[in-house]
C-alpha cells in the first residue's frame, strides 16, 4: 500500500488496513449506501486487510430490527463479506459515557436545554437548507437543573483552543487543516440518546482499529469535529477517503427521500446484486433501476 504523509497521531501506515461500513438501521440501505460499502470493502480485500461491520443502532426511537435483517441481506446480496462479528454501538454505551465524563471532569462540555425551535429563533442569519450552528445560549449557565430535560455541547473554544492546531489526510485533498470551531458547539450527548454520531463514531472507530474511513463528501467537514475529539481523548486518528455522493441525471443525490430504489426494492424484483456492484464500481450507478417500487 501507499505510504502516506504523517499526521499527528495518525494510524500508523505500516498497519494493516481495517476499513468499515456503518449504517444506521432507521430505513432501507439504496444505492449511495452500496457504493460507499463497496469502496470500503475493496479498499480492505485489496490491501490484505479487515472489513468491518457495525451497526449505529443508538437513535433509540428510529432504529429497528427488521432495518438491521434487511442490511445484511443486502450486503450478502452484493457479495461483500465482512470479517468478524457485527458489532453494535447499543452494546458500547459503556465507552460513550466514560469519554463524555472524561470531558466533562476538564470542562469542555456543558448542558444545554434550548429546544430546536429556540436555536432555529437564534440564528435567523443561517444559509437557507441549512443547519443552525448553535448560538451558545446556555454556555454560560452558572447553575443548571439536571432534572430537565438536556443534551451535554462540546464547548468548541475551548477545546480547540486546549488541543491546539490540528490536521488530517484525505485520499483526494490531501493534507487538511482542521477548523472544528466552524462546526459551533456541537452535542456529543443527545436528549433522547446517549452519545451523538460525532462522539460515538470517534470512540468506535479507534476501538476497532480503524485505519481507513471511507464516507462521503457530505461529511468531509465532520471530519474536523472528530480530529479534535480525537486529539482531546488521546486516540489515534485515521486515513479519510471521502468519496462523490452518487447523483441521478437531474444532478440530485440518489436517497430514497429523492426516488431512489432501496437495495430491498432491487433484491426483491430478482436483480443481480453481483453485477450491481461491479457496475457501481465501474463508475456507476445503473439509472436503468430507478423505476422499481421503493416501497
Amino acid at each position: 500500500m501507499t505510504a502516506r504523509p504523517a499526521i499527528q497521531g495518525q494510524a500508523d501506515v505500516a498497519a494493516p488496513v481495517v476499513s468499515r461500513f456503518a449504517p444506521s438501521p432507521t430505513g432501507r440501505l439504496h444505492l449511495g449506501h452500496a457504493a460507499s460499502a463497496i469502496r470500503a470493502h475493496d479498499l480492505a480485500r485489496l490491501a490484505g486487510g479487515q472489513f468491518l461491520l457495525r451497526i449505529e443502532d443508538i437513535d433509540g426511537t428510529r432504529s429497528r430490527p427488521e432495518h438491521v435483517e434487511a442490511i445484511l441481506a443486502d450486503l450478502h446480496w452484493l457479495g461483500l463479506e465482512w470479517d468478524g462479528p457485527v458489532t453494535f454501538q447499543s452494546a458500547r454505551l459503556d465507552r460513550y459515557a466514560a469519554a463524555l465524563e472524561k470531558l466533562k471532569a476538564r470542562g469542555l462540555v456543558y448542558p444545554c436545554f434550548c429546544t430546536r425551535a429556540e436555536i432555529a429563533a437564534a440564528s435567523l442569519h443561517a444559509p437557507h437548507g441549512a443547519e443552525p450552528t448553535y448560538p451558545g445560549t446556555c454556555r454560560a449557565l452558572t447553575t443548571s437543573d439536571l432534572s430537565r430535560p438536556h443534551c451535554w455541547r462540546l464547548d468548541m473554544a475551548r477545546a480547540a483552543e486546549e488541543a491546539g492546531p490540528l490536521d488530517w489526510h484525505d485520499e483526494a485533498a490531501g493534507r487538511v487543516e482542521a477548523d472544528p470551531l466552524a462546526a459551533g458547539d456541537v452535542i456529543l450527548a443527545r436528549k433522547d440518546a446517549p452519545a451523538s454520531y460525532h462522539l460515538a463514531v470517534t470512540i468506535d472507530d479507534a476501538a476497532q482499529g480503524v485505519t481507513d474511513v471511507v464516507r462521503g463528501l457530505d461529511l468531509f467537514r465532520a471530519t474536523d469535529v472528530h480530529r479534535l475529539l480525537q486529539a482531546l481523548l488521546g486516540l489515534p486518528t485515521p486515513r479519510y477517503h471521502h468519496h462523490p455522493l452518487l447523483v441521478g441525471p437531474d444532478g440530485v443525490r440518489l436517497a430514497k427521500r429523492h426516488g431512489s430504489p432501496t437495495l430491498e426494492a432491487m433484491r426483491q424484483a430478482g436483480r443481480d446484486g453481483p453485477a450491481l456492484a461491479n457496475s457501481l464500481r465501474a463508475g456507476g450507478p445503473p439509472l436503468e433501476l430507478t423505476p422499481l417500487n421503493t416501497r
